[in-house]
């Protein structure tokens, strides 16, 4: 058995269990309802109700749910979106894909969310929508949101895709505005490879978007697979115990599209703010098995990520900025964020005990250049500056006691951002 020392932690894959593997490799063996079954209605509406919605329709990936909902509100053409930097470039390429121009606003470096004031002075006559991201799971400005959306006459759109189990004046994120839309991608607070939903209490939108939902294709049984096997190696792969040693295999699957176990979360194509084939795209059956299975450890998943994430404020606040979450929210943290002078040399430093994360290592993640999202480079300095300095702790559950000591320690020797001498 190898030591507690000897334990490298990922950014990523922390939800899974044996047990969800076993349930995976069940699937596979039974290939009837890999695709095609009666779990994935049992999964919407067991989503929306723990996130307190009355509807729930599922997706194959956040942005798809994203793209589902402006679709089901006729935002297209002619339209405008207001959108915070920093995110992922999938986010904005959404909004693009019907037409509509995204106009971006800053974050703040309290809480990485949207800079509500400075969102307010871009409203325009072409303004539809509010889009508003809860940044590593830290819940925005509920309040200011939905007042600035009253006094404007806009939808309310909650980024909830990293903020599953936050909770905003005791009510969870997801239920604030008109509608909201989650992902249990494999980076996510649970996984089930890929996976999106959009949620509402609005009956008249959550029939558009079952029309949206009967309109997408459904996935092949062969990329469904891939999807299981992925779950499946990669959980093997990422465990602490071993993943020092199998790190290179897992590098090795991952930078080799022709290797894939399966596609990686985000394509080429989209990568350069285009839209691949086939995007308008269902959930599995087999994949809603596990993301069942995962919604219903939730509470101690959330429980475990909110002890770590007290662990890393009370041992790193008197160095580091970190974040000041709304004094109404509870936040799920589905990673911690930590500013630091030099991202490299800390990444090089931790590289012993823990794979740093490095959300958002640039205004818009994984784009080949922010402009490919028609980001104007300049015009939001404070997403600029939170890209070249973020790295992010894990908070997943994989994440042991032990496993904290070691990386604050190795913490003691990085420099914090905006440090002299």
């Amino acid at each position: 058995m190898i030591g507690d020392g000897r334990r490298l932690v990922a950014h990523n894959w922390g939800t899974t269990t044996l047990g969800d593997c076993v349930d995976a490799l069940g699937s596979l063996v039974r290939p009837g309802r890999l695709v095609d079954g009666p779990t994935i209605a049992e999964y919407e509406q067991a989503f929306a109700r723990r996130v307190g919605a009355r509807h729930g329709v599922s997706f194959a990936s956040g942005r798809v749910a994203l793209y589902a909902i402006l679709c089901s509100l006729d935002i297209g053409e002619g339209d405008e979106v207001l959108l915070q930097v920093p995110t992922h470039i999938v986010v904005p390429n959404a909004v693009r894909y019907t037409g509509a121009t995204v106009r971006y606003v800053d974050c703040r470096l309290d809480d990485y969310n949207m800079d509500l004031d400075q969102a307010e002075s871009l409203v325009g006559p072409r303004t539809r929508a509010l889009l508003l991201q809860h940044t590593f799971g830290i819940p925005a400005d509920l309040d200011a949101a939905r007042a600035l959306c009253d006094r404007h006459g806009l939808v309310l759109i909650e980024d909830c895709v990293h903020a599953l189990g936050a909770t905003y004046r005791g009510r969870p994120v997801g239920s604030h505005g008109r509608v909201a839309f989650f992902s249990t991608e494999e980076t996510k607070t649970i996984s089930s490879t890929m996976g999106g939903m959009a949620v509402t209490d609005d009956p008249e939108l959550a029939e558009q978007l079952r029309s949206q939902q009967d309109a997408a294709g459904v996935p092949e049984r062969s990329l469904v697979a891939r999807y299981l096997v992925k779950q499946i190696m990669y959980h093997l792969f990422t465990h602490p115990a071993v993943h020092r040693i199998t790190r290179p295999a897992y590098l090795w699957l991952r930078d080799r599209p022709a290797m894939h176990l399966a596609p990686g979360a985000t394509s080429a194509v989209e990568m350069e703010g285009g839209r691949p084939p086939g995007y308008l795209m269902r959930y599995s059956n087999s994949q809603a098995r596990i993301g069942l299975r995962q919604l219903q450890r939730l509470d101690e998943n959330l429980e475990h990520r909110r002890r770590t994430a007290a662990a890393w404020a009370g041992n790193l606040g008197d160095r580091f900025t970190l974040p000041v979450p709304p004094t109404e929210a509870d936040p799920a943290f589905v990673r911690y964020p930590v500013r630091v002078a030099d991202r490299p040399a800390a990444m090089r430093k931790a590289s012993p005990n823990v794979v740093l994360g490095q959300w958002f290592n640039q205004v818009l993640e994984e784009a080949r250049s922010d402009r490919d999202g028609d980001y104007v480079p300049g015009s939001c300095p404070r997403a600029e500056q939170a890209g070249r300095e973020l790295v992010n702790l894990p908070t997943h559950p994989r994440t042991s006691r032990g496993d904290v000591e070691r990386i604050l320690k190795i913490f003691e020797e990085i420099t914090p951002a905006g440090a002299t001498g």
